[in-house]
């Protein structure tokens, strides 16, 4: 699925079969283009892994509902802090990020945002990220 958000913006949704390279997806998007890029990689519904980049200020990863992602990792013998940026850090980045794509968030929302838990959905957390950045069209 595809479809144009506001402005320039569009969201693309890929089936989880076949599977993508998604090492580094959100650099590569970003150097394709020449823009910020931003990509949600959903896991079963339960969370979303946020990864961003752009060509000036390089990448970073968080994470929505950061409960479940703590336990899928846990599984790994991995922790949710070695991967992801805490809350505070996610909505810093995700606000800067949100300025040099031409949009003005503010960052107290985006805390709370990343430190919700996905009730049912994690879709719905995601979808909230991209209206919270002004990118849904209204």
């Amino acid at each position: 699925m595809n479809r144009q958000l506001s402005g320039d913006w569009q969201l693309w949704e890929h089936p989880a079969e076949p599977a993508i390279e998604a090492d580094d997806f959100a650099v590569a998007l970003a150097e394709e283009t020449g823009k910020p890029a931003l990509v949600g990689f959903v896991m079963d519904s339960d969370c979303v892994v946020i990864e961003a980049a752009d060509v000036a200020h390089g990448n970073w990863t968080a994470c929505l509902s950061p409960e479940a992602m703590g336990r899928y990792l846990a599984e790994d013998g991995q922790r949710l802090e070695d991967w992801m940026l805490a809350p505070e850090q996610a909505a810093a980045h995700t606000a800067e990020w949100a300025r040099l794509a031409g949009r003005a968030v503010a960052t107290a929302p985006l805390v709370e945002l990343f430190q919700r838990e996905a009730d049912p959905f994690a879709e719905d957390l995601f979808f909230t990220l991209l209206e919270s950045l002004n990118l849904v069209r209204q």
